[in-house]
């Protein structure tokens, strides 16, 4: 988002916001993502716009010109760009996540990965598991990395991804949300910048790429057009990175670690099969989303 600040009139946002919606409407885009896009770019209480009364303001401070906001709200209706882009931020549990192209945009249901790492410590008995070190694998945001930290603030995160971009975007939100210090930053695949780290890690949580390559095309345009596909191709099955990541985490988790992924519906069967066929995982359990979708595979380190 170009970050140019600039000021309007009430009576001029309130002509854009009228035409905006109404342009929302018809090209079928949820009308409540403008107020939230504005919102966002001008800190404008949502009760507000929701009465119009900021319509008699006689100067508004937008982040950015009207004419370049009009811009990329003609690309969100056009080119379905997503609207966390123009804003340059994704809500994610209580935290603003500044979010770019370069980063998958955090959802919703990856939130409750959090909490079943919290209630997977708390199941094993073992309380020296809140402390020591935990992995987010494939960092991106680094929005998982700043949720276990929030949760387990006597642990340190160790956040890995292979893409520099990727990796501004979080150590950006670490340092905005004041993490800087329990999150450590690794460019690199998967595990090898933390070789250091064989057989010390408590836990271990991963967003993947897990959808299958040729399904790709196929998502909504939001995510096909704009989203990183390094960050969603899975290979053939989807389970490419999944595999690797059940191959190789064992040597990491000290006995009793956690290890905890995210993965798609249709694939639970597969890769607790997995778990158990590689022989060093115990206590594996499947996890749905709250739309009801097996959504998380976990699994101790025996």
């Amino acid at each position: 988002m170009n970050t140019k600040q600039s000021f309007v009139s009430g009576k001029e946002l309130w002509q854009w916001r009228s035409v905006a919606q109404a342009a929302a409407l018809a090209h079928s885009v949820p009308v409540v993502e403008v107020d939230w896009l504005l919102q966002q770019l001008t800190g404008l209480e949502r009760l507000s716009l929701r009465l119009e009364s900021f319509k008699d303001l006689p100067e508004i401070h937008l982040l950015l010109p009207l004419h370049e906001l009009e811009v990329l709200w003609q690309r969100r209706l056009n080119e379905r760009l997503p609207v966390q882009y123009i804003a340059g931020v994704a809500p994610w549990r209580q935290f603003d996540i500044t979010v770019s192209p370069a980063v998958l945009i955090p959802r919703p249901e990856t939130e409750y990965a959090i909490d079943l790492a919290v209630a997977a410590v708390a199941k094993s008995g073992n309380s020296l598991l809140k402390q020591g070190h935990w992995a987010d694998l494939g960092t991106g945001s680094g929005a998982i990395a700043i949720g276990l930290a929030e949760r387990l603030p006597q642990a340190t995160i160790h956040a890995v991804d292979c893409s520099s971009n990727a990796l501004a975007i979080a150590q950006l939100n670490a340092h905005s949300l004041d993490f800087v210090k329990q999150v450590h930053f690794y460019q690199g695949w998967w595990w090898e910048p933390l070789e250091f780290l064989k057989g010390k890690l408590s836990g271990m949580v991963a967003n993947p790429p897990y959808i299958p390559s040729a399904q790709l095309p196929q998502l909504q345009p939001e995510v096909a057009l704009h989203e990183p596909w390094l960050a969603l191709d899975g290979g053939t099955d989807g389970l490419d990175c999944i595999r690797h990541l059940i191959e190789t985490s064992a040597a990491y988790l000290q006995p009793g670690g956690v290890w905890l992924i995210e993965m798609m519906a249709g694939q639970a069967q597969t890769v607790t099969e997995l778990l158990q066929k590689q022989g060093d995982y115990c206590n594996i359990e499947i996890h749905t989303d709250l739309a009801g979708i097996e959504r998380f595979a976990l699994a101790y380190r025996c």
